[in-house]
C-alpha cells in the first residue's frame, strides 16, 4: 500500500511540473510572438514631444523605438527637413509653405509651443522654441548605425528629393541594411529604386473603407518594395495575412492603443507606428 502511494505520488507531481511548464511554455510563447514587432517611433515619440524634433526623436529612442520615422520636406534653397507638412503653419509659429521658406528662415521658427498648447498634459517649458531640424542634423545627432525610417512626402513637389536624400545616406554612410524609405508615391520609391536598387522601400496605402488587396497589387508592389505600410483604421485579419502570407512586410500606422497593437499583432502584422513606443514596448513585453 505504500509502495502504491508513494507512485501515486510520483504521477501528480509529474503532473503539476507538466502543468507548470505547459503554463510557463505558454507564457513564453506569447512573449515570443510580440518581441519581433517593428517599433517606428511615429515623427518621434509625438505623443510626448513635438514631433519631427530631435528632443522627440531621443525620447522615442529612450522608450524602445527601434525606428526613427522622418518625414521629408525640402526647402526654397533645396534643404531637406524634418516635417510632415507642406506647410509650416501646424507645427510652427509661422505660416506658408516650406519650399517658399529658406532654410535661414526656417530656422528662425518655434517648432515646439504649439505642442504645450495642444498638448497641456504634456506640456514641458524646454519645448518652447525647439527648431526644425535638417536630415544632415538627424544623422548627424544618430549617426549612421541608428535605424531611420525615411518618408518622401509630396515628392511631386520637390523634383529631385530623392537623389538628394540618397547623397546624404551615402555622405553619412548610413547603414543601408536597416534603413527603410517609404512613400505613398509610387513613383518616388521607383525612383529610389532605380537610383541604389539595395536601398529597402515600403509603400504607404490609405484606405477609406474595408481594406483590400489583390495578387495582381501585392505583385505589382514586390517589384520595388519589401513592405507595404497602411492605415490600420479600415485593416481585417484576411487582409494582414495575405499580405504577410505574400513575404511583404506589414507596419500599419498609426497605432496607439495597447488593445489595437495586441490585436494587430494577433493578426500578423511585423511591425506599427505609434505616437507612444513606449507602450508598444510594454505589449511587445506581454504586458
Amino acid at each position: 500500500m505504500e509502495r502504491l502511494k508513494r507512485k501515486w505520488v510520483s504521477v501528480i507531481g509529474a503532473l503539476v511540473i507538466g502543468i507548470g511548464f505547459t503554463a510557463g511554455g505558454g507564457t513564453a510563447m506569447a512573449k515570443e510572438k510580440h518581441k519581433d514587432i517593428v517599433n517606428v517611433s511615429h515623427r518621434g515619440a509625438s505623443g510626448y514631444a513635438p514631433e519631427h524634433t530631435i528632443t522627440s526623436y531621443q525620447m522615442g529612442d529612450k522608450m524602445h523605438g527601434e525606428y526613427i520615422e522622418v518625414d521629408l520636406q525640402m526647402t526654397k534653397d533645396g534643404k531637406l527637413i524634418a516635417m510632415h507638412d507642406e506647410t509650416v503653419d501646424r507645427t510652427t509659429d509661422g505660416t506658408g509653405l516650406v519650399k517658399d521658406y529658406t532654410l535661414e528662415q526656417i530656422k528662425q521658427l518655434d517648432a515646439g509651443s504649439w505642442f504645450n498648447e495642444k498638448y497641456p498634459q504634456y506640456a514641458n517649458l524646454d519645448y518652447a522654441g525647439l527648431k526644425v531640424p535638417t536630415l544632415e542634423e538627424v544623422f548627424q545627432k544618430f549617426g549612421k548605425n541608428a535605424k531611420y525610417y525615411i518618408e518622401t512626402k509630396s515628392p511631386e513637389v520637390y523634383p529631385g528629393m530623392e537623389k538628394e536624400l540618397l547623397r546624404l545616406v551615402n555622405d553619412y554612410n548610413i547603414n543601408k541594411n536597416t534603413l527603410l524609405v517609404q512613400s505613398f508615391s509610387s513613383l518616388s520609391l521607383k525612383t529610389m529604386n532605380e537610383l541604389d536598387p539595395s536601398v529597402k522601400l515600403v509603400q504607404l496605402l490609405s484606405y477609406k473603407t474595408n481594406a483590400v488587396i489583390t495578387d495582381a497589387e501585392i505583385a505589382a508592389i514586390k517589384q520595388y518594395a519589401m513592405g507595404v505600410g497602411p492605415n490600420y483604421t479600415y485593416l481585417n485579419q484576411d487582409y494582414v495575412q495575405k499580405v504577410a502570407g505574400s513575404g511583404l512586410a506589414i507596419h500599419p500606422y498609426t497605432v496607439n492603443d495597447k488593445e489595437t497593437m495586441k490585436k494587430l499583432i494577433d493578426w500578423g502584422v511585423t511591425g506599427m507606428f505609434t505616437n507612444f513606443p513606449d507602450r508598444l514596448h510594454e505589449v511587445m513585453k506581454g504586458k
